[in-house]
């Protein structure tokens, strides 16, 4: 039997204490970009929520695109794809990526690469796990970002995305890429909450991201996510949007 301790006496928890050492333990895991076979299993659980078909064939792929279920993701400005067998996702995956682009290139200066999108089940990488949903069309894998501070950038959204409980992100790192799966209900009405309240904001002088997020009820990481910011300097005149 394992018993938790207290760092400061050393003394047995009481299993209140201990639940919530377990929760932190949890909470942590999962926001550590790492992936586990829980992050897995919720992933699968938000698929047969969404009643979505694990798609066997490119036939059956290509029926889902006549339907308009997935539809396809072409590239822009913001982002392009490399060696995309098929280019097709759900509706929600795409607004994500566009989004998710559109910020990234703005704190970054550069696009954002899409390496893989719906796959079906009898193209699946033989190391893909059993669960896996990219055949069912809500998940994208990107490139990793060459430079550290694009990549902290990174990291920082889709684990702030990930808290939301929006979508699971993992790194994975053979081959390196990040893996997202994303949740078509939730992220579709958090992206509907964030439009709808988000409204204008011009920095004063003496302004600071902390003192504005603190003012306007938000917080800085959802400032720096929804402006694309690269840090957390701002100036006079300077346009934010306020995310709520």
């Amino acid at each position: 039997m394992c018993i938790l301790f207290s760092v400061s006496r050393m003394k047995p928890l009481t299993a209140l204490g201990a639940a919530l050492v377990l929760l932190f333990a949890v909470r942590t895991h999962a926001q550590s970009l790492g992936g586990s076979p829980a992050s897995m299993n919720r992933q699968h659980r938000q698929a047969r929520a969404h009643d979505f078909t694990f798609m066997e064939s490119a036939a059956r792929i290509r029926r889902f695109v006549a339907a308009d279920l997935l539809v396809p993701l072409e590239g822009n400005r913001d982002y392009d794809l490399h060696e995309v067998s098929y280019p097709y996702a759900r509706p929600a995956v795409r607004l994500f990526v566009e989004r998710l682009s559109g910020q990234y290139r703005s704190a970054c200066g550069e696009t954002l690469t899409v390496t893989s999108l719906t796959r079906p089940l009898d193209e699946q990488p033989r190391n893909s796990h059993d669960q896996s949903v990219h055949p069912t069309g809500m998940a994208v894998d990107l490139r990793v970002p060459p430079t550290r501070a694009c990549r902290d950038w990174l990291n920082r959204v889709l684990l702030q995305l990930e808290g939301a409980g929006v979508l699971e992100a993992t790194r994975e790192r053979s081959p390196a890429h990040y893996h997202i799966a994303v949740y078509p209900g939730p992220y579709e009405r958090y992206v509907r909450r964030l439009e709808s309240r988000a409204r204008d904001y011009v920095v004063q002088r003496g302004d600071a991201l902390l003192r504005i997020a603190r003012r306007e009820g938000t917080s800085v990481a959802a400032l720096v996510a929804e402006n694309g910011l690269r840090s957390d300097r701002i100036y006079p005149g300077q346009v934010l949007r306020i995310p709520n």
